[in-house]
C-alpha cells in the first residue's frame, strides 16, 4: 500500500474528478438546442433530481485516510489543522468523512470516490432555493471504484481516460447498497421510466411535469425552484442531464415574444 504523502496528488486529483455529463439535447450556439439526443437504446432509465449545488466528492484510501475535494481541486485531507473554506464544502463534509472513512473499508490498491452535490449556503445563487436560513446540505449522486495503479500514467493519459468514461461506477443497484451501508442519502429518485420523448419541446413539457418543485429543501420557507433532472441507464452507461435554464433559454431565443412558459 503507498502511503497518501508518497503519491501526486496532481494525478489523484485527475482520477478522481468527476467526467462532464453531456446534456440530453446537444447545446448549439448562443444558447439554443440542438435537435440530437443522447441515445438511451430504448432502455429503462432512473430519473433523479439534479440538485443545483457544487460539486464535491470524498476520497476514501484503504489505509483509512481520506481527502475532500470540490469539482477542480483538493481542499482538506484527514488529519489537516488547516483547510481550504470554499463554499463550505469541508465544514460541511467533514463530519460525513469522518463516519463514511471508519464504517466502510476499501480494498488495497484502490481508491474509492463519493460524488456529492453540496447546496443551500453560499454555494451558488440557487442557493435560496432550497434554504432560507443559509442552511448547507449535501446529497450523493454518484460513487466509483478505481484501480490505483492508474495513477502510474502521465496526467495527460489520465484525463483522456476519465472524460472517456474510464472510471467505474457503481450501477444503480450497486449504488443504493453502498449508500444504505453507509448511512448516505441519494439525490432523490423520481421515477424509472421506459423512454423520454426526443423532441426539444416535448422534453420541456415532460420535464415540467416530472418535477415542479425540488425534493431537497432544508427547510419549509426555501423558494423551492428546481434545477431539472439527470436520466440515466441502470447499468450507469449512459447518462444526461435535462435543465429548465436550458429549454427556457431556447424557447426564448427561438420564440421571440412568446414569453416564458416555465
Amino acid at each position: 500500500m503507498t502511503p497518501i504523502r508518497d503519491l501526486d496528488l496532481r494525478k489523484l486529483n485527475s482520477l478522481t474528478k468527476y467526467p462532464s455529463i453531456p446534456t440530453y439535447h446537444a447545446l448549439g450556439e448562443r444558447g439554443s438546442l440542438l435537435d440530437d439526443t443522447v441515445s438511451f437504446a430504448g432502455e429503462s432509465l432512473v430519473v433523479t433530481e439534479k440538485v443545483d449545488g457544487t460539486n464535491s466528492r470524498i476520497i476514501l484510501m484503504s489505509d483509512g485516510f481520506y481527502l475532500i475535494g470540490s469539482r477542480e481541486e483538493l481542499l482538506h485531507a484527514k488529519g489537516d489543522l488547516i483547510h481550504n473554506p470554499a463554499l463550505g464544502i469541508v465544514d460541511t463534509l467533514r463530519p460525513v468523512a469522518d463516519r463514511v472513512s471508519s464504517i466502510h473499508r476499501v480494498l488495497a490498491g484502490s481508491v474509492v470516490t463519493i460524488y456529492l452535490e453540496t447546496y443551500g449556503g453560499k454555494t451558488t445563487a440557487a442557493a435560496k432555493q432550497y434554504t432560507s436560513h443559509c442552511e448547507f446540505g449535501y446529497r450523493v449522486f454518484d460513487v466509483n471504484r478505481i484501480a490505483l495503479d492508474r495513477i502510474d500514467g502521465d496526467l495527460e493519459a489520465i484525463a483522456v481516460w476519465r472524460e472517456n468514461g474510464g472510471q467505474g461506477f457503481l450501477n444503480e443497484a450497486e449504488l443504493r447498497e453502498f449508500a444504505e451501508a453507509a448511512q448516505l442519502e441519494l439525490t432523490p429518485r423520481i421515477a424509472v421510466v421506459d423512454s423520454i420523448p426526443t423532441t426539444i419541446e416535448d422534453t420541456h413539457d415532460w420535464l415540467r411535469m416530472t418535477i415542479a418543485r425540488t425534493l431537497v429543501a432544508l427547510d419549509p420557507d426555501a423558494s423551492g425552484k428546481p434545477e431539472g433532472v439527470v436520466v440515466r441507464t441502470a447499468d450507469r452507461s449512459r447518462i444526461a442531464k435535462i435543465r429548465f435554464e436550458d429549454y427556457q433559454r431556447h424557447a426564448k431565443r427561438n420564440s421571440p415574444g412568446r414569453g416564458d412558459r416555465g
